[in-house]
């Protein structure tokens, strides 16, 4: 045989041996890499998360108890007032509208005929007082005489009703008299005219003073001007009764419950006030979210724990972030939620084994924005793969990006 050609064929054989390694390497699959995490135990915290807004719990508007002229006022917004001692403000109040000749003539005639009820009333209580002193004066003399004998008894007793019948009749003119002494002045009130007598008497300005030991909230009319009666003036109330309302989606606010725990964060200082859940409110109310969708919320008001000290700071009308706690634990399995997907009805993740990704099932129990109770399938110290591929499948080679945490 020609040792060329064995030396030829030995060559050939060769190359393609080492074409078929390099084909297998290179259709070989490659390793995944991944991110990992440690399932461990631990504490968990299951919060409902909202904006807030601070309100003072019980505001007091002060208004114009007459129309008037207000004169301008001079209090600031911060202002502190004292109950009773600090004037608000100064209300001259207005004159009447002037009378037209008509309603003057019905007016005066009213007062006319008021006068002459009065006098006519007043007749009658001098009659009556007459009448009653007749009545006693006979009612001693018979008394006299029936000690005596020489009257009856039944004659006695005759002139003692007749004294209590005068009695009652002078009380029913008195009555009378006051009843045409008002009539009449309400007469004389009708016929004021603009020009004349004003209705505050001696026309003396009204100072309205603080009903409440606090601040001035707002300031809803500053310069002078005419007001009607009830017209709003000022906002008043304590900054020390100060709570939170925040409104949440009807869904959320189904589990929270008074009593609730309350982490108050990002109002603008460097800690976590604690507050309490106060009151759920019954009724929800429609609100437009910033996406233009309709929501159904539910005001939530919540109270500070936390002594005065912590939140003096805070004012009415600032906004909070709210983390209402529904549920927590101190020592629970868990594990991230980014590690979880759905697999048909039930709950997977993929566990590192041996530099394979091994699907395995799991029953999840409470859940957060970054962890998740493991109820089972998965044991403290396993390592997951958090944020897996639609690619990553079971038993793939995959390669840790950092130690699992």
């Amino acid at each position: 045989m020609n040792p060329l050609r064995h030396l030829k064929n030995g060559k050939l054989l060769g190359g393609a041996a080492l074409v078929a390694v390099l084909l297998a390497v290179g259709l070989w699959p490659s390793a995944v890499p991944v991110d990992t995490a440690r399932v461990a135990r631990g504490p968990l915290r299951v919060t409902v998360d909202e904006e807030g807004e601070t309100r003072v719990r019980d505001r007091f508007v002060v208004s114009a108890p007459v129309a008037g002229r207000v004169q301008r006022i001079r209090l600031e917004p911060g202002d502190p007032v004292g109950r009773g001692r600090t004037v608000l403000a100064t209300v001259l109040p207005a004159d009447p509208a002037p009378l037209d000749a008509r309603s003057r003539a019905e007016a005066e005639a009213a007062v006319a005929a008021a006068a002459s009820a009065a006098g006519t009333a007043r007749a009658e209580r001098e009659r009556a007082l007459t009448a009653l002193r007749l009545a006693r004066s006979e009612l001693d003399r018979v008394a006299a005489l029936a000690e005596a004998r020489i009257v009856s008894a039944l004659e006695l007793e005759t002139r003692q009703a007749s004294a209590r019948a005068a009695e009652e009749a002078l009380r029913a003119a008195e009555f009378a008299v006051a009843t045409a002494e008002h009539q009449l002045a309400m007469a004389r009130a009708r016929l004021v005219q603009a020009g004349g007598a004003r209705a505050n008497p001696g026309g003396a300005p009204i100072a309205i003073r603080a009903p409440i030991d606090g601040v001035v909230l707002k300031r809803l009319r500053e310069s002078e001007s005419v007001v009607p009666a009830g017209e709003p003036l000022l906002e008043l109330g304590d900054p020390a009764q100060l709570e939170i309302v925040a409104d949440l989606l009807s869904t959320d606010a189904v589990k929270v419950r008074p009593g609730a725990r309350v982490l108050v964060e990002q109002w603008g200082g460097d800690r976590t006030i604690r507050g309490r859940v106060r009151r759920v409110e019954p009724s929800g109310f429609m609100k437009i979210s910033a996406l233009g969708v309709e929501e159904q919320r539910v005001n939530v008001v919540v109270d500070f724990d936390d002594p005065i000290d912590a939140w003096r700071t805070l004012g009415d009308g600032y906004r909070v972030e709210v983390r209402i706690v529904i549920w927590e634990e101190t020592d629970v399995l868990k594990a991230p939620t980014s590690s979880l997907f759905r697999r048909g009805d039930d709950w997977a993740v993929f566990v590192v084994d041996g530099g394979r990704a091994r699907l395995r099932t799991v029953k999840v129990g409470r859940r957060n924005g970054l962890e998740a109770q493991v109820l089972s399938g998965l044991e403290a110290g396993d390592e997951v793969v958090v944020h897996p591929s639609d690619t990553l499948h079971d038993g793939a080679r995959i390669t840790p990006r950092g130690p699992g945490r």
